[in-house]
């Protein structure tokens, strides 16, 4: 998101300052946009915050920025006493579903801002919780509807036979980082159900390990082990190709607990493929049940094989789902989220941000 924000903006001249050094640094670099790295550690410091803080306010005054833009709750930490030093107005983006005992949420809330931005409605309900009150903006995110376009990817048939995926059987996929909060452990319930009706379909579940929960993969691994899954379930790791993994599969699932938005529906969406969400948060403003999509609720196994049972039996169904789900994908371009975004920066400089919550 970030990337699709500050690479091609017309309106905005964009400074990314990072805290801490990685390959997006360079990425960032290399299309031509100005970055800075200040190594901030770990928040506990509190001699290294300030000296991040009037780091950040120093570079803002040298280069005459006009706005900041906090990117999530802890970027907000840094960016909003940085403006505050720096005299120019501050908004930062709710990427996260925010509770009140989330204590990031909370410390960024109180931190100067003229306004949050929020990834969706569910978001910004959550944020309204949040005390001080600030005003707040819903700016959905988009898609690279370039990057996923089946007429530009080579058929799903094909890739199947270069990802080394099986060819004529009913293919299932799931795409995030391995978290349990992302429901791949429901899915893999669930297709202990669908086996039983279909019993030559294949799931795929295209996503990396996470620093925080670095256990989940093997709970999965051995849940896919106690329940005979072992062909019928693969677990393929992080893949910097998605668009070619997703176009390859049949079905896409979306399980995620309480989610934000949503991004992996809208690339599912653009692509044409029929898909499953979860029934609250982000995904119930992408898409409208049984329209463009099936929606069930979170964590229930036996729903979710219902629906997968119910497009497997039904690709007449499942067709007229991709085709409006392709047909909705266009509601979400990447021009609109940047013309959110940069209107939000444009309204804060200005001393008149105007909140729609």
């Amino acid at each position: 998101m970030l990337e699709q924000l500050v690479e091609r903006s017309s309106d905005v001249e964009w400074g990314v300052a990072f805290l801490e050094d990685g390959p997006m640094v360079e990425r960032l670099q290399s299309a031509g946009v100005a970055t800075c790295v200040l190594p901030a550690g770990r928040l506990r410091d509190a001699r290294r915050y300030g000296a991040t803080v009037v780091a950040l306010a120093r570079r803002l005054r040298k280069q005459r920025a006009s706005a900041v833009v906090g990117w999530m709750a802890k970027a907000q930490l840094y960016g909003g006493p940085a403006a505050l030093l720096a005299r120019i107005p501050a908004v930062w983006y709710q990427l996260g579903m925010p509770a009140p005992p989330g204590t990031l949420d909370r410390m960024a809330t109180v931190l100067p801002a003229r306004e949050v931005l929020a990834v969706s409605h569910a978001t910004g309900r959550a944020q309204a919780r949040l005390r001080p009150s600030r005003a707040i903006r819903v700016v959905y995110p988009g898609v690279a509807l370039d990057q996923f376009d089946p007429s530009a990817l080579p058929p799903p048939k094909t890739l199947r036979r270069e990802l080394g995926l099986p060819v004529d059987r009913p293919l299932v996929g799931i795409f995030g980082r391995l978290q349990a909060w992302k429901g791949v452990h429901v899915l893999i319930d669930a297709m202990r159900q669908v086996l039983s009706r279909h019993s030559d379909t294949y799931c795929v579940v295209v996503g990396g390990s996470h620093s925080l929960e670095p256990e989940y993969p093997e709970q999965l691994r051995r849940s896919i082990r106690r329940l005979g899954l072992e062909e019928h379930v693969a677990l393929v790791g992080l893949r910097a190709d998605v668009p070619r993994w997703m176009n390859a599969v049949d079905i896409v699932v979306h399980a995620s607990l309480n989610e934000p938005f949503g991004i992996v529906l809208l690339e599912a969406m653009a692509l044409g493929k029929p898909m499953i969400a979860g029934s609250s948060g982000g995904p119930a403003e992408i898409v409208t049940d049984g329209v463009d999509g099936l929606l069930v609720p979170y964590g229930d196994a036996t729903q979710l094989s219902a629906s997968l049972i119910r497009l497997l039996d039904d690709p007449a169904l499942a067709g007229r789902l991709a085709e409006s789900a392709r047909r909705r994908a266009h509601d979400f371009s990447i021009e609109r989220f940047r013309g959110g975004v940069e209107s939000a920066i444009r309204d804060a400089a200005n001393g008149s941000p105007r909140a729609k919550r």
